[in-house]
């Protein structure tokens, strides 16, 4: 009968293994979160070029290196530099340490001949072995560590190697199971040094271990399901979430979603313990006070003013006090309060979110335009009812007011440089106002900033003409980024304008994917998507990435239509590599399914950009959806003859036939009474002409 023995590592030889197979469990996963690419569409984005620094620019760059910091993963960076260190330690220690090794037992080895020898040659050389290891012929010799014991067993072991290759018996067990004593035990080598488990320290390993894959693996695993299930898809807490969703109302304000983004539980982290209550005074006293480009410093409305004061103290009070600070640019001339003040804005932006993702699940347009201008309230540091123009580096209620005169409605930053540059200038340099360096500075800034003008929008479906019910169809927007104040700008060419399909063989453009180049062909110029510049916003204590988003809504229900696509890179460059904007035409697409019956149906298409005030675009536009059966009557008389079996178009066409070539269509009969088989009835045949399409609606 077997038996199994279990041994340790005396040598701890093995022990170097061990730690390798644990320490790389968590290593290899840490190393690929650390080392993968960013996802963040500014990671590698351009730059506004700009001297411009904003008052407690300091704040504001601390904030930003420690965001950055924790996007490094510096803690996970440095757990995994100690992990490669201890395995590569580990690794040298197996290549340097000797390690003994496990020999087969092979009677060959043992008596020292070869494997070819005869029955007689063993026979003969284990005689000589014999008279020359017996232990009554050599005596033990302690100065050469040659005892009697290991003589008998050296004798044993000739006895057993050469009885394994004579007798019968013991030879079978020799080739059946490895070993002239039949079936061997087995050990199980455990890569743990004896001195850990010997000398009382037993307890002390089974302790660590409890520790190990009882407490710490348990709790880590426990903090990062945790930590995954308590956020929701726009990464906010879910309880904030539920706040928001507690908070939403169709008919609320720019200011109300404010208020209620005043819910969101991650403000507790900043305002922890005394944070909440102290300066609280001191805070409202500075946004309630009279304000230079709104009534109140903060920009509140009264309205909002009546939401702040009807709020406990504590956590949420405080947090709206600072948003409002924060929008209203308000000097609180306290450290902490400043502090607090930079820090809240990136945490009502990630909210905001939040409140955007529960207005798109109803579908109401106000609340997600809103909420929409609530984002680039809070990139740009501008209250809602205040003028676009604060967005200008320099630009102050003073200047604004200056330039805006007693205007009932704001100018736009476009609006602004459209006005002829000496009376812009003389409207907004002067005392009290600003300087000409820093009126240069602020025109800098302007035409750098990429403002999206729309220049055609139509619908279509790819590959027809028309547009039939419950068809998948595009609504198409072509224009150009022309910063504000760009002059000498190119027309639009009119080829621009189009959007062709491609071809029926061309695989890669219809799956969406990149055209590899031909063998000997160079790569296509330009193939990678551009990315704007990151945007200006001084105040917001985060690098962040325009977005433009692209939607359509029925105006007449006031309800979304079309959901929205979101653009962050585009197909072609928008400025050159010295910083000047190429007036490239770009494109920008929207998928939807058309309505179940034929007419007219008016949507309104916007396109906002989420980090500019004043940009967005509103077009009014008609789609026009056709009977099925005119653009089967077209088909017809277009003749057009079915595609090769070799073409992609044609193996479409076979796998909608259940396979079977595709039957040839019926030509016209030609009213002809020759009829010769040698000439070419072509004549009814009408060309198919597919560079236009009928459903295309010029901006309005």
């Amino acid at each position: 009968m077997s038996s199994t023995d279990y041994s340790y590592d005396d040598q701890g030889q093995f022990f170097p293994f061990f730690i390798i197979t644990i320490v790389a469990v968590f290593t290899l996963p840490l190393t690929y979160n650390v080392l993968k690419p960013s996802s963040e569409p500014g990671a590698t984005a351009p730059r506004i070029k700009t001297d411009f620094r904003p008052k407690h620019a300091v704040l504001i760059d601390e904030q930003k290196r420690a965001q950055k910091k924790r996007e490094r993963k510096l803690k996970r960076g440095i757990a995994v530099v100690v992990g490669w260190a201890v395995m590569f330690f580990m690794a040298y220690l197996i290549v340097v340490t000797a390690r003994t090794q496990t020999k087969i037992w092979n009677p060959y080895d043992i008596l020292g001949i070869s494997e070819s020898a005869t029955e007689k040659a063993i026979k003969s050389h284990y005689k000589r072995l014999s008279l020359k290891f017996h232990p009554d012929k050599v005596r033990p010799d302690p100065s050469k560590n040659i005892t009697l014991e290991s003589l008998n067993d050296r004798f044993v072991e000739l006895t057993k190697a050469y009885k394994a290759l004579t007798d019968e018996e013991i030879r079978n067990n020799y080739i059946q199971y490895g070993h002239p004593d039949g079936k061997q035990s087995f050990s199980i080598g455990i890569a743990l040094p004896s001195f850990m488990i010997t000398e009382g320290n037993g307890k002390f390993v089974i302790l660590v271990y409890a520790l190990l894959l009882g407490v710490l693996m348990p709790y880590t695993v426990g903090v990062w399901w945790y930590g995954t299930q308590a956020l929701s898809k726009e990464k906010v807490l879910i309880e904030s979430a539920n706040n928001l969703f507690k908070e939403y109302d169709e008919r609320t304000t720019e200011g109300g979603i404010i208020t209620a983004l005043s819910t969101g539980a991650e403000f507790k982290s900043i305002l922890k313990g005394d944070k909440a209550e102290s300066g609280q005074d001191k805070l409202e006293a500075r946004i309630l006070a009279e304000g230079e480009a709104t009534p109140l410093a903060g920009g509140l409305t009264i309205k909002d003013r009546a939401k702040l004061e009807d709020l406990d103290g504590g956590v949420r009070r405080k947090a709206l006090g600072l948003l409002w600070a924060y929008l209203g640019r308000v000097e609180l001339n306290d450290q902490a309060l400043e502090q607090a003040k930079v820090e809240v804005a990136p945490i009502a932006h990630a909210l905001t979110q939040s409140y955007l993702a529960i207005a798109m699940a109803y579908g109401t347009v106000g609340p997600i335009l809103n909420a929409y201008r609530t984002m680039q309230c809070l990139i740009q540091a501008v209250p809602p009812t205040a003028s676009p123009l604060l967005q200008i580096p320099h630009f102050t209620p003073a200047t604004v007011r200056a330039v805006e005169g007693d205007a009932r409605t704001h100018l736009t930053v476009q609006q602004y440089m459209q006005i002829q540059e000496a009376r812009r200038r003389s409207l907004t340099v002067g005392k009290g106002l600003l300087t000409e360096s820093e009126y240069d500075t602020a025109m800098k800034v302007v035409k750098q900033l990429p403002r999206f003008q729309v220049e055609k929008v139509f619908f279509k479906v790819a590959g027809e003409k028309y547009i039939t019910p419950g068809s998948l169809a595009f609504a198409v927007v072509k224009g150009r980024f022309i910063p504000p104040g760009s002059t000498n700008v190119p027309e639009v060419n009119e080829l621009d304008l189009e959007d062709i399909d491609p071809a029926e063989d061309d695989v890669d453009a219809i799956l969406g994917r990149k055209k590899t180049p031909a063998k000997g062909e160079a790569p296509v110029a330009n193939d990678k998507p551009s990315q704007p510049p990151l945007a200006f916003a001084p105040y917001y204590a985060r690098d962040y990435s325009p977005r433009w988003h692209l939607f359509l809504t029925d105006s007449k229900q006031d309800k979304m239509a079309v959901n929205v696509h979101t653009y962050t890179q585009f197909e072609k460059p928008i400025f050159d590599e010295s910083g000047a904007p190429t007036y490239n035409m770009q494109t920008m697409k929207a998928s939807f399914q058309t309505p179940p019956q034929a007419g007219q149906y008016t949507f309104v298409l916007n396109v906002v950009c989420d980090s500019y005030v004043g940009f967005d675009t509103k077009v009014e536009t008609i789609l026009t959806v056709d009977e099925a059966s005119k653009a089967e009557e077209i088909a017809i008389e277009d003749e057009i003859s079915e595609p090769d079996e070799d073409s992609l178009a044609g193996q479409m066409s076979m796998l909608k036939n259940g396979g079977a070539p595709p039957p040839p269509r019926r030509k016209k009969a030609v009213e002809d009474d020759d009829d010769d088989s040698d000439e070419s009835n072509t004549e009814g045949e009408v060309d198919d002409d597919t560079s236009e399409t009928n459903t295309d609606t010029d901006e309005e």
